[in-house]
């Protein structure tokens, strides 16, 4: 029994040492390990520069200039698209030069009216990056007083130009998945797209060619709708009631829940919209979906 009790004991004791885990790192490992995180947020934070200082010189329509510009927005882009990372972005001074390149550059010297090189592209890849950013109310708030919003406002109607080449369609989707993300939850913001005459474009985008930017821009409304009866109206008064019902009866399923979301948003606590919205025969599908 003896025998039994002290190998129980010691079986035990192995548990222990397995459950415990290897010992904890030396000092010397710790501080290697402090070094080497150290010294990877540096070179994250001079890659960052770099690309900041990139865009803030590139800004012309020759096309070493855009190529530049273009390259430093996608490696933004991407670098946002960890959450862990943004707030050493937008330390890095990226808004003020995103933002600058949701415009295009005047022409110059360096680049006739016809030469136009990545045209659409860099705007598109500035308003992804900036969408991305815009995860924690401080950032949107930044990106709004930098300008963002007048020239996101301007990308969404490139569409009439005349043009429904894949690059506008892009550049429009993004400006509307931007505008999504900065009034994200955010009143304020909410009331600055109306002010700056979005709410017109946004819905006049429902019937666009392209359903990628459909998708967008219902989606963008979707948001603004959310809790804010001035927008509201707008989006009535600018006739989208039809359209949204309309779009209720698409194939497409992403079409079908962003107008179901938009009319959701549009009912909510507002008696009068409701009524509009059974006289058009919209709020069943709503109510079923």
């Amino acid at each position: 029994m003896e025998g039994e009790h002290a190998e129980a004991q010691q079986r035990k004791g192995q548990k222990r040492k397995l459950d415990e885990g290897p010992s904890s790192s030396s000092p010397s490992e710790a501080m290697a390990a402090a070094a080497a995180a150290a010294e990877c947020e540096q070179t994250l934070e001079q890659e960052i520069e770099a690309q900041v200082e990139v865009l803030r010189r590139s800004f012309s329509w020759t096309e070493t200039d855009r190529a530049a510009a273009k390259r430093a927005a996608h490696v933004l882009a991407e670098l946002a698209k960890n959450e862990d990372i943004v707030n050493v972005i937008v330390e890095g001074e990226a808004v003020p030069a995103l933002v600058r390149h949701l415009q295009e550059p005047l022409p110059s010297g360096g680049a006739s009216g016809a030469e136009r090189p990545f045209e659409h592209e860099v705007e598109k890849g500035s308003a992804f990056a900036l969408g991305l950013l815009a995860v924690k109310p401080e950032h949107q708030q930044l990106i709004v007083d930098a300008g963002a919003l007048p020239l996101l406002v301007n990308l969404l109607k490139r569409h009439k130009k005349g043009s429904n080449s894949r690059a506008v369609n892009s550049v429009v989707r993004r400006a509307a998945d931007a505008i999504t993300n900065l009034a994200h939850e955010n009143s304020r913001i909410k009331t600055y797209v109306r002010i700056e005459g979005g709410i017109p474009t946004l819905v006049e985008l429902l019937e666009y060619a392209d359903l990628k930017v459909q998708r967008a821009a219902a989606g963008a409304l979707r948001t603004l709708a959310f809790k804010n009866d001035e927008n509201k109206n707008q989006i009535v008064e600018c006739n989208a009631l039809p359209i949204l019902t309309l779009m209720l009866r698409s194939e497409d399923a992403a079409i079908h829940y962003e107008a179901v979301g938009v009319i959701g948003n549009l009912v909510h606590s507002s008696p009068n919209i409701k009524k509009e919205v059974l006289s058009s025969g919209a709020l069943q599908p709503v109510i079923d979906y």
